[in-house]
């Protein structure tokens, strides 16, 4: 392989390993506030992965005579412990939990996706294989988090009394509320930062299709005599607009926005999923009806931005002089 190939296969290894870290701190802390033995189940199961997953990653980056990243380390621990404690605050911990982690799972599953793909245009067929192989379990744990929201939503609501549902409900319309100002603050920025025609299409669209959804919850809102939260709002705004100048100071900002782009929209389906539960147990049908709109408008984007990965990948390279295909 090139020297500038090897080097950019190092830095989607650093940045793997770095993950694996923060994944780490995250399984260890998730069993303990999960409020569910079959929830915390799956996160013991994964904290085993998870663990062979960061060794795999040392011991190819030890064979390519790279060494794994200590600032990256850190800081992927201490956001793991932020995210465990961000959780653990939450007064519906075990759906916040269930649906912040699929998410996650599906940043992984970007990360070595990625990663595979550089690892075959370096000719390294080994890490690609690493690769692969824990893309898989990634995607299976993806796979037991989704079939975990019924029990998720149940932990939530557990201690609350059929009167209390309502409140409930709104308060997770202001999240969603929220998490849509968030997306529309990162898609207004994604078309300048795609790197291909095909990712900044595709930002713009759901740029609208995301300013759709905002309207339609602040109208289930409404309906329900309920309004957005405005600390929440800005909160998430002010966080995307962070995201979003991490990510124009990226070398790599194609590559890194589409994974992480990919993640977000599995953070919706995951909160839309949690929305749609509490709908229905509250009786609200028009609420249940809006999320299974949105749901699938989320879950198409998702695979839009996932099939546009080689082209990401391919602008990423060529823009640090490695090359594309």
């Amino acid at each position: 392989m090139t020297k500038s190939l090897q080097d950019q296969l190092i830095k989607y290894l650093t940045d793997a390993h770095s993950i694996e870290q923060q994944a780490l701190v995250q399984m260890k802390a998730a069993p303990k506030i999960a409020g569910d033995p079959e929830i915390a189940s799956a996160f013991e199961q994964h904290e085993t992965e998870t663990e062979e997953h960061g060794r795999l990653v040392d011991e190819r980056l030890s064979a390519l005579g790279a060494s794994p990243s200590k600032i990256k380390d850190v800081a992927g621990a201490v956001t793991g412990i932020g995210f465990g404690l961000f959780a653990q605050l939450q007064p519906d911990t075990p759906g916040k939990l269930v649906a912040h982690a699929f998410s996650y799972e599906h940043m992984e599953l970007a990360a070595y996706d990625l990663l595979a793909r550089v690892a075959d245009l370096a000719d390294d067929v080994e890490t690609a294989q690493v690769a692969r192989r824990i893309e898989e379990q990634e995607r299976a744990m993806a796979k037991r988090l989704a079939g975990l929201f019924d029990r998720a939503v149940d932990a939530s609501l557990r201690e609350l009394s059929p009167d209390d549902l309502g409140e409930q409900l709104d308060k997770y319309l202001e999240d969603a509320h929220a998490i849509e100002a968030q997306a529309i603050q990162l898609l207004t920025k994604g078309p300048e930062l795609a790197g291909t025609s095909e990712l900044a299409s595709t930002y713009e669209e759901h740029l609208h299709q995301s300013q759709e959804h905002q309207q339609l919850i602040d109208t289930r809102l409404k309906a329900r005599g309920a309004s957005p939260s405005k600390l929440k709002d800005a909160g998430l705004r002010l966080g995307a607009l962070n995201w979003g100048m991490f990510f124009g100071a990226q070398p790599d900002t194609p590559a890194k926005l589409a994974g992480f782009s990919y993640a977000f929209e599995h953070l919706e389906i995951g909160s839309y999923e949690l929305l749609r539960r509490v709908a229905v147990r509250a009786g609200d049908e028009e609420t249940q009806a809006a999320a299974d709109t949105i749901l699938g408008d989320e879950r198409a984007a998702a695979e839009k931005i996932h099939a546009a990965f080689s082209n990401a990948l391919d602008a990423s390279l060529e823009a640090q002089g490695a090359g594309a295909r």
